[in-house]
């Protein structure tokens, strides 16, 4: 049986977006997020982020130090009982000034190549899936696979609300997760 999944977008959704965030000290998680990724996993929903992390063909950053601040985001969500299945990230960017990472590729959102990829690895069933994102590019990305789209307004999502194209618009990751799981099983405990 096919699998239900929320695909999450990571700086501007999980935590604060200070603009290319890679140090330790910079990460700080959203109010809420702990219990929304709970409530989440409670439900059944695999847990899938997919984050454009063009800093690393910017040279603002190196792909160690993602690596490293990824560590630590799943160490923190594993001390609050949750279990990120995967994290798909994107290093490219076409402007970019390390050549390892300069060029157009499938996965930098808009394009959905990152959302396409946890698909196929988790068997996932779109109709009962959604992605839940701050930008316009979330939104496009989710859709070009079939997924329902939930722009929040955290991060850069206020920015976008007039003129989106997402199916729901939330305050933040909590109130889009307590929408999900009314809409799908309205026997569920949400607060």
């Amino acid at each position: 049986m096919k699998k239900k999944a929320v695909f999450l977008d990571r700086d501007g959704v999980i935590n604060v977006d200070k603009g290319y965030v890679y140090r330790i000290e910079d990460f700080e998680f959203y109010p809420g997020v702990f219990e929304a990724l709970k409530l989440l996993q409670d439900s059944g929903y695999k847990l899938l982020v997919v984050t454009n992390q063009s800093g690393i063909a910017l040279d603002y950053y190196k792909e160690e130090d993602f690596l490293r601040l990824n560590d630590y985001m799943i160490s923190k969500l594993k001390e609050n009982g949750i279990e990120i299945d995967k994290v798909y990230y994107c290093p490219h960017h076409e402007e970019g000034t390390n050549s390892k990472y300069t060029m157009k590729c499938d996965c930098r959102k808009p394009s959905s190549g990152m959302i396409r990829r946890g698909i196929e690895e988790f068997d996932i069933d779109v109709s009962r899936s959604f992605l839940v994102g701050d930008k316009e590019n979330d939104i496009k990305a989710a859709h070009k696979e079939g997924i329902k789209a939930i722009l929040v307004k955290t991060g850069q999502g206020v920015k976008y609300v007039k003129d989106t194209q997402a199916d729901y618009v939330a305050e933040n990751l909590l109130d889009a997760v307590k929408n999900i799981i009314l809409k799908e099983n309205s026997k569920v405990s949400v607060r």
